[in-house]
């Protein structure tokens, strides 16, 4: 494994790839949200082929494809969000801060393509960005959130913030813990530099039923399984120890799909 800057350069340039014909779909009114979809498919599986990152997904088999949730994880990296959207079955948006709305061009494509932006120190605008994201859930489009709400700066888990369990207490959704494992060491806080070859590992929990369920209850049967199933998080370790068994999964559309899903895990 070796830290490679030319990579970094690689990521800029898929991202511009898929941002300019975004912004210019959206100024002529054409742009649909399978574009969209069809465009964060290729930019995940694009960078996650280039880093050579050797992904593995547990317990997938404990996921009803057919609904839709909201998914929360913790937050180690960037690289989580190419990596989410490589383990997560259909259509997912995320919400993101409002800072990196502001990047040019960038910041365009993610409101035309339907990211949810927060702003972390505004109340009001806060609740009404989860009322946005809700209308995702509505239309059938799972939401991501990491309810950290930064990114951690050494693995470990940080405090949860309520705002994502009160978007799926509102509507009903049910709550799909997701715990990701060894994106920090791809691309850290700071870093500027992508290293190759590293094993990275999302691990799903089975989906929690919101109704009924005290906010605190909810916050602390996520805590709990992010605190067991993500790696150096401080409080536990990986629980999903089953030997992952490479299946050579064929691509979703084109070129190789580098995810090796372990049917067994989640039992």
């Amino acid at each position: 494994m070796r830290p490679v800057i030319a990579d970094v350069l690689f990521i800029v340039k898929e991202t511009l790839r898929i941002s300019i014909p975004t912004v210019v779909d959206a100024q002529l009114g054409r742009l649909t949200q399978e574009a969209c979809d069809q465009r964060l498919e290729s930019w995940s599986r694009r960078l996650v082929e280039k880093s050579r990152v050797q992904l593995t997904v547990r317990g997938s088999d404990r996921v009803d494809c057919a609904r839709r949730y909201v998914v929360m994880s913790n937050h180690q990296s960037y690289f989580d969000i190419p990596i989410a959207l490589r383990a997560v079955k259909g259509p997912l948006r995320f919400v993101a801060k409002k800072e990196l709305y502001t990047i040019p061009i960038f910041g365009r494509a993610l409101s035309a393509s339907g990211m949810v932006s927060i702003d972390r120190q505004n109340r009001a605008s806060a609740i009404d960005s989860l009322k946005e994201a809700g209308g995702h859930l509505r239309r059938g489009v799972h939401v991501w959130i990491a309810p950290e709400g930064t990114r951690s700066r050494d693995g470990r888990l940080g405090k949860l913030k309520k705002g994502g369990f009160a978007l799926a207490e509102n509507t009903g959704t049910p709550i799909l813990p997701m715990a990701i494992s060894g994106t920090k060491d791809v691309i850290g806080r700071g870093n500027w530099t992508v290293t190759r070859d590293v094993p990275v590992t999302v691990t799903f929990g089975a989906p929690i039923e919101v109704v009924g369920v005290s906010r605190d209850a909810l916050m602390e049967l996520v805590r709990r399984f992010l605190a067991e199933n993500v790696a150096g998080a401080g409080t536990g370790t990986v629980t999903a120890d089953e030997p992952a068994r490479p299946e050579g999964s064929p691509a979703r559309d084109r070129g190789r799909d580098p995810v090796t899903r372990d049917p067994d895990a989640g039992e």
